[in-house]
């Protein structure tokens, strides 16, 4: 029996790199979901050379499915790490894995080539193209390992990472619309006139052949396999050399080409409106003016549950789903305004009418709002790494995350969401703006409860940004990243939510609250407020918010901040109040205290508080002035980021 006596760390990357360079939901998605198959042959060559994977568990059947054996529902999403560690005999050959992860990639590369380029390239183009191929996809990732006799030398793959001994080589040339830096595919280095309509020439002739492209669009070889790869992914196949006489046989499987854009997760709710107050031939007319308008149907295998339960209630299920299958820009004013840009024609004035119809017959549609903003949710477990450096711990982390891996998927899915990514304490989703926060606090709530017969006193942050569709999504991400780390974690000491709503112009607000403080009843306090205010500014409940009271909420805290006591800024914040309309004319705030109950949660969100907790030391909490982020944060939630005129 082999004594596997000996620790293997590995890591893979550019993770920002490859994943968080996007242009589109789809590159999103694929490079996560790439990023995490590539950890997973990392995972299957470690068991074949004679490792035992201890951190983290790998999903159940994951590797089955690599290997080609899986039985079941096939992943769809990402959901191994990009870092893991294994026991594993002294004579280890790390190496091999690592050999074995970029044998991987240039076998799924040269699919892609074979199916899509080859086909296509003169001879003339293919050796230069080729060559910008093999060059890139040669240098592309970064794979660190490292094998040690001591299981709690937790910090010697990070120390080995500092190294930096990996050096792509300079990039020629016009560079890729997605992956910052890396030659587009032409291989054409000029940049004269006639340089650029021979590089127009030959992605006009890729884009004829490969409709993933948009018009125009250039791509590295790394880009392109993100693009393209799903196409093929369920024929391919390769055995991969480890050692003399030892293989792996890697295998892929059918994958749902679409991702939901982020014009359709805005919509969400306005779909589910429209689906609950229009009848079959209101929705039949709206569908054949919308292909008429030239919309295509690529969102039909767009699975979201608020949409799918509104057609079984309508009794428009299954054949309904072709009036919740078009691209969710057909719907914005800016498609409607530009329809070329957007590959629609003149003829979208007609749905534009049809949705005007519906709202003046039809009054609880008429309110529905169409909001251009959706949700980026990011979350991450707290000090972990920390609790990871004791080797006692980690099976019992192990066995945590395995059981908050599992339920991840579900629980987005129930809040109407579409999960990116879900591995180890890691998630990423996309989201209708109203249902992230509450998807938010329900996964926190599932990991305490994985983790609370652990003994480990882990917890779990989030950041949330509210993005208007008009926002590049690689900006996005990078946000969602700055916001968790520096904002929910530094900042607010994690086991914390932050919030930023990003508008083209640039961040509107930001707003972060530990999860003790954020929460009352198991629900965000902030989400609460917001819909007292949207039932206020719908006459459905006066007296709570109105629109007069949120004016000029910016120069109104600048004053609270120059107070010197929280009390005085709360009677203050409890005058004005008083004065707006609403609330004077439903006699709810006739005196100063009654005021002041009503504006004091709202005064709460207000206050940021710091959590202190050092690892032997009890939590303490600071509370700081009070900030206008957390009061317009409740305007923009109630009012979907439309300005109401």
């Amino acid at each position: 029996m082999v004594d596997n006596n000996h620790c293997f760390h590995f890591t893979l990357g550019p993770v920002q790199g490859f994943v968080a360079q996007a242009r589109r939901t789809r590159d999103f998605w694929a490079g996560s979901f790439l990023l995490s198959w590539l950890s997973g042959v990392a995972m299957a060559a470690t068991e074949k050379l004679g490792g035992m994977i201890k951190f983290p568990e790998p999903p159940g059947g994951y590797l089955d499915w690599i290997n080609g054996e899986g039985k079941g529902e096939p992943p769809r999403q990402g959901a191994i790490p990009n870092r893991f560690k294994a026991s594993v005999p002294a004579d280890f050959g790390g190496k091999l894995v690592a050999k074995a992860v970029r044998r991987a990639w240039q076998s799924l590369a040269e699919t892609v080539w074979e199916k899509d380029l080859a086909p296509i390239l003169t001879s003339e183009e293919r050796d230069r193209v080729r060559a910008v191929w093999d060059r890139q996809h040669r240098h592309f990732w970064e794979i660190t390992w490292v094998v040690t006799s001591n299981e709690a030398e937790s910090n010697l793959l990070d120390r080995r990472k500092n190294w930096r001994n990996h050096l792509p080589p300079a990039e020629p040339g016009r560079k890729c619309m997605i992956m910052e830096g890396w030659q587009e595919l032409s291989g054409i280095e000029g940049m004269s006139d006639s340089d650029n309509e021979q590089r127009r020439k030959f992605w006009r002739e890729i884009n004829a052949r490969c409709t993933d492209l948009r018009e125009n669009e250039m791509l590295c070889a790394m880009a392109f396999v993100k693009r393209r790869f799903v196409r093929w992914f369920g024929d391919f196949a390769a055995e991969i050399p480890l050692e003399d006489r030892t293989t792996i046989r890697i295998q892929g499987w059918p994958l749902k080409s679409n991702s939901p854009s982020v014009a359709y997760m805005a919509a969400v709710h306005w779909l589910e409106t429209l689906l609950e107050h229009a009848d079959r031939a209101e929705l039949e007319a709206l569908f054949e003016a919308a292909r008429d308008a030239g919309a295509d149907c690529g969102e039909w295998d767009t699975r979201i549950r608020c949409l799918d339960r509104a057609l079984q209630k309508n009794k428009l299920y299954p054949e309904g789903r072709k009036f919740i299958s078009l691209d969710g820009n057909l719907f914005f004013d800016t498609a409607q305004r530009q329809p070329e840009r957007y590959g629609l024609n003149e003829k979208v004035g007609e749905v534009k009418r049809l949705l005007a119809d519906f709202g003046d017959s039809k009054e609880n549609f008429a309110r529905a709002v169409l909001s251009p903003f959706y949700a980026v949710l990011l979350m991450d477990g707290d000090r972990l790494g920390v609790h990871m450096g004791n080797p006692d711990n980690q099976e019992k982390i192990a066995t945590a995350l395995n059981r908050f891996t599992t339920d991840v998927p579900g629980i987005v899915e129930e809040n109407n969401g579409f999960l990116i990514y879900a591995g180890g304490d890691d998630v990423l989703a996309l989201l209708p703006l109203e249902d992230a926060l509450a998807c938010a606090a329900a996964l926190r709530r599932k990991y305490l409860e994985c983790f609370e017969s652990s003994g480990i006193p882990t917890t779990l942050s989030g950041a949330v940004i509210y993005a208007h569709v008009k926002v590049a999504l690689g900006e996005v991400l990078h946000q969602a990243h700055h916001v968790l780390d520096d904002i929910a974690k530094d900042g607010a000491g994690r086991d914390a939510i932050a919030v930023r709503v990003l508008k083209p112009g640039g961040e509107h607000l930001t707003w972060a609250q530990p999860w003790k403080i954020a929460l009352k009843n198991g629900t965000v306090e902030i989400a609460h407020l917001a819909d007292l205010f949207q039932k206020a500014e719908s006459s459905q409940e006066p007296g709570q918010f109105s629109s007069k009271f949120f004016y000029r909420m910016r120069e109104r805290f600048t004053v609270l901040q120059g107070l010197d006591s929280h009390q005085a800024a709360a009677n203050v914040l409890a005058a004005d109040y008083i004065a707006s309309g609403p609330a004077r004319e439903s006699g709810k705030a006739a005196t100063l205290a009654c005021a002041k109950e009503i504006v004091g949660p709202l005064f709460d969100q207000c206050r940021p508080v710091v959590r202190t907790a050092d690892i032997d030391d009890p939590v303490q909490w600071t509370r700081k002035k009070p900030e206008a982020d957390g009061a317009l944060l409740v305007r923009f939630l109630a009012q979907k980021g439309v300005e109401r005129r």
